[in-house]
């Protein structure tokens, strides 16, 4: 259902509001580059420091933006079972395609809490939900054996995969129904492809798209030759990109390109100097 390059979208902000022109420019730019899907207000978008108002705002911007030209997924994951419905719901009023869920961060629940808590939010809302397996932010990891018992719930069609361990897309695989393998891992994105993939859920194309789709779009045609070569030259962006916490990285090299400003909210700061000028050598190698 979903596969290839999917932006993890920024939040573009000025004057300490969503910026709704330039996140317009920003799905305009990536429908032109070939960005295969769009994922607003995921972790890259800031999500967690958005009101409830601003995050329906973003996903009504650029669900119209779209124009069902590509997917779009919005993120709508919270530790609170409550809250990640009502903001799966906005989303769904909106027109979303599908929507994005995190295991239970903080709260630090058993396997069967994780699966529980997908299956409450999986029975109040109607559109497909994506799993997001990221334990370094959670700090719980869905397990495979979960992941597959989250896979049997008829709506949940897919994972986003930033565990880092490529044995995942082989052990998730193993469903009894078709399952989207989204790797959430930039430097890991082809090998998690020849795994058994079908695309990323990436930040660095927010910055890259063309690449990205380019190298996405190989993997689809079994090139992976071509894939890892693109591959190479992208790892020295998908590297600098993290160097400080995200989203500064993205935020700062998207200004670079005239897209929007660096502006991100607090708890991240702005970049250091040194930082911000490898960025600007990394994306002048890569035109």
């Amino acid at each position: 259902m979903f596969n290839g390059s999917l932006v993890a979208l920024i939040t573009p902000f000025r004057d300490g509001s969503v910026d709704k022109t330039a996140l317009r420019q920003l799905v305009k730019f990536h429908l032109e580059q070939g960005t295969h899907g769009l994922v607003p207000v995921g972790a890259t978008g800031e999500s967690a420091i958005l009101t409830m108002k601003e995050h329906r705002s973003v996903v009504e911007v650029v669900v119209h933006e779209v124009g069902g030209e590509i997917p779009v997924i919005a993120g709508a994951g919270s530790n609170n079972p409550v809250e990640a419905i009502a903001l799966s719901q906005d989303a769904e009023q909106c027109g979303v395609d599908a929507t994005l869920h995190v295991a239970g961060y903080y709260n630090r629940p058993s396997q069967e809490g994780i699966y529980q808590h997908f299956a409450v939010v999986h029975d109040a809302i109607e559109k497909p939900i994506l799993a997001y397996n990221l334990p370094r932010r959670t700090i719980v990891d869905i397990q495979p054996e979960t992941m597959r018992r989250i896979a049997e719930l008829p709506e949940v069609v897919g994972v986003k995969d930033a565990t880092c361990d490529l044995t995942r897309p082989l052990l998730e695989a193993q469903t009894n129904r078709p399952f989207c393998l989204l790797s959430g891992e930039d430097a890991l994105a082809v090998a998690y492809n020849v795994h058994g993939g079908q695309g990323c859920i990436s930040v660095p194309a927010n910055v890259a798209p063309s690449l990205c789709s380019q190298m996405q779009s190989a993997c689809a045609e079994g090139d992976f030759a071509s894939a890892l070569q693109i591959q190479k030259r992208l790892l020295p962006l998908h590297q600098i990109l993290f160097e400080e916490p995200s989203p500064a990285g993205v935020k700062f090299a998207c200004s670079l390109l005239g897209l929007t400003t660096d502006t991100c909210r607090l708890p991240i700061v702005p970049l250091d100097g040194s930082t911000k000028e490898r960025i600007r050598e990394v994306m002048t190698e890569l035109e």
